[in-house]
């Protein structure tokens, strides 16, 4: 007799997801059942797309994009009030904070969401990750720091401002440090050529 592990608690499926609710899912997707996700009106998925378990997508307000083939490793923690959009074929390792709004730290106001607004000093900025970007485990992207195609983030970087495309960055805050190849849009091509089917526009 097999016996069902319970620190495993799985993954539903796209034809479960397809219908709680979000604002579109498409196929061969993967949610971890023990992850946080609000604001499932506000959330859009692409093809081939896994979230892994503990992660939090915290969507009442703003809108997430994510696109085709995306990871988004375990204990991820997304912040969409400015809006998040994740490139087709980005990644993020685990424990990743990817923030498109943020509170005042410079001490001249009131500072968390328990305080009414008319106290706060609230920054609220899109975040931009475009197609190819990986970012490393422990990694913090702010409001309004977007990350061009093809960029690499290594891990336990500080991203503040936005990054040019295909460079390999790290560091607090994060600096280029060389250009990152582009073999892997042939082995893009190659891909989706087999595949036979174009990802959908969202």
């Amino acid at each position: 007799m097999t016996k069902t592990n319970p620190f495993n608690p799985g993954y539903y499926s796209s034809s479960e997801l397809q219908g709680m609710g979000f604002k579109y899912v498409g196929q061969d997707v993967q949610i971890a059942k023990n992850c946080t996700i609000l604001g499932l009106e506000n959330i859009s998925i692409g093809d081939n797309v896994r979230i892994d378990g503990g992660s939090t997508l915290a969507c009442a307000t703003g809108d997430l994009i994510i696109g085709s083939y995306i990871h988004i490793g375990g204990y991820c923690h997304l912040t969409c009030s400015g809006g998040i959009r994740l490139g087709d074929f980005s990644g993020l390792s685990q424990g990743v904070r990817i923030y498109s709004v943020s509170d005042d730290y410079s001490g001249d106001c009131l500072t968390n969401p328990t305080v009414p607004r008319a106290f706060l000093n609230v920054t609220t900025a899109a975040v931009d990750i475009g197609k190819h970007v990986i970012i490393g485990s422990g990694s913090v992207v702010l409001p309004g720091a977007s990350i061009g195609d093809g960029a690499s983030v290594g891990a336990l970087s500080l991203v503040n401002k936005p990054l040019e495309s295909w460079g390999v960055y790290c560091g607090a805050p994060a600096r280029r440090l060389k250009t990152r190849s582009k073999a892997l849009l042939q082995q893009e091509a190659e891909l989706l050529e087999t595949r036979g089917r174009a990802l959908p526009v969202l």
